[in-house]
């Protein structure tokens, strides 16, 4: 019998980066003659047919409920089945794939440690006893809680969900009287956060693990919309730093992870770079979101990222050589104003232009555009290689700039002008 590597979760059915990664997980086990089982719900499997095509296998099993996921696969493998991997690209299903590779004896990061990151109050506290820079944090159970924090810490600082991702809930608040705004854009009415703003320049690190040791592949620059919220808007790979605090941000990187007790996948670091040095953000057992990975294998040519994992966790050789950038990638996300859409100008031209690596766009006329206060409410996205980060970072910038939503507040504009 064929060696089976587990996919738990599988992808969101409505983020195509996340079927796009999913695929290529797939893809690059299938190459090695290992054997794919992807499980997920009910619901998403249905609404993932290319996934489900890809793999050798799909079941409908669950992997919020703590341990569900882990004695499924503890009965597979009593009735026979080889499990020798086990890997999760969402989120959300990262403690259930620690986990499940733990009851089945497979390699991969301990349940507790993927607990401790994805917590993330508690990933400041051990980032913090292990001796790395840390913004001042509380967990809060109500505002009084909140304002308490804000008389004893010196401000701006951020209101977020406890467990969250996408920016969602996530402002920057100045004072006691912001903190009713704040509160109101949690998703939940539930535990949250608030902790001190820390300012500098935001980078986050992408890489791999290989027989235990971090090995950083790229460091990206992230471009976000000014407080009070911080919605991603464009990242750039890699990002343009001097050598000194490339070694920096490598040696500060690579310590904080083992530090956590994370040994094995992949890992998405956030960091900020301030005069005193490097302060790190939220960590990550998995790729960026965003198309970092689609921007990974551009500028990396060859790279096979998860192939990179499966070869290290099945114990194979690893690819020899440097992987390092050669080339430059950039992503641009499509923010307009708010307003309901009439038409799209400029969109054909950008979808024919040859250096764009994945371009689209989840609006069309009748869409009412948001005001951006999470990730969900961008609109479409360019992802474009060159030869350079900073060429690919201009172009990026370029044709997002070329496309135009023409809104009914436009067209009421216009209506207004004419009739002055």
């Amino acid at each position: 019998m064929k060696p089976t590597l587990m996919l738990v979760g599988g992808a969101r059915p409505l983020l195509a980066f996340s079927v796009d990664l999913t695929e290529a997980v797939l893809a690059q086990a299938a190459a090695r003659g290992v054997r794919t089982l992807v499980t997920s719900t009910a619901s998403d499997l249905a609404a993932m047919p290319s996934i489900v095509a890809s793999a050798d296998e799909a079941a409908a099993v669950g992997f919020t409920e703590p341990g569900e996921t882990a004695e499924w696969a503890r009965r597979r493998v009593a009735a026979g089945e080889h499990i020798v991997a086990v890997l999760a690209q969402l989120e959300m299903a990262q403690v259930a794939a620690a986990e499940t590779a733990e009851a089945v004896g497979a390699p991969g990061n301990a349940p507790e440690v993927i607990r401790r990151i994805r917590t993330k109050d508690a990933c400041r506290a051990a980032l913090a006893a292990a001796g790395f820079a840390q913004p001042a944090v509380r967990l809060c159970a109500s505002a009084a809680d909140a304002a308490g924090f804000l008389r004893e810490t010196a401000g701006p600082w951020i209101v977020k969900p406890r467990d969250a991702m996408g920016s969602t809930g996530v402002s920057q608040i100045s004072s006691a009287d912001d903190l009713p705004a704040a509160l109101a854009l949690l998703p939940d009415a539930g535990t949250f956060l608030v902790e001190e703003f820390v300012s500098g320049p935001e980078f986050s690190v992408e890489g791999i693990f290989q027989r235990g040791r971090p090995r950083i592949l790229a460091v990206t620059a992230k471009e976000t919309v000014p407080p009070p919220f911080f919605v991603e808007t464009a990242h750039t790979l890699p990002a343009d730093l001097p050598e000194p605090r490339r070694r920096e941000i490598d040696e500060t990187v690579s310590a904080a992870l083992l530090a956590l007790g994370l040994r094995s996948g992949a890992f998405h670091a956030e960091i900020w770079l301030t005069p005193t040095g490097v302060v790190l953000g939220e960590v990550h057992s998995r790729f960026g979101g965003d198309w970092i990975h689609k921007m990974l294998e551009y500028a990396i040519p060859g790279i096979e990222l998860f192939g990179l994992i499966i070869d290290d966790l099945l114990g194979l050789p690893q690819t020899p050589g440097p992987l390092e950038p050669t080339r430059g990638a950039a992503v641009r996300y499509l923010t307009p104003p708010p307003g309901q859409v009439v038409t799209i100008e400029g969109w054909d031209e950008v979808l024919a232009h040859p250096a764009v690596l994945h371009a689209e766009l989840s609006a069309g006329p009748g869409t009412d555009i948001p005001p951006l206060h999470r990730s969900g409410d961008r609109v479409g996205l360019i992802v474009v290689g060159a030869r350079t980060s900073t060429l690919a970072r201009e172009l990026a910038e370029e044709l997002a700039s070329s496309v135009r939503f023409v809104t009914t507040s436009d067209e009421a504009m216009v209506k207004g002008s004419a009739g002055a």
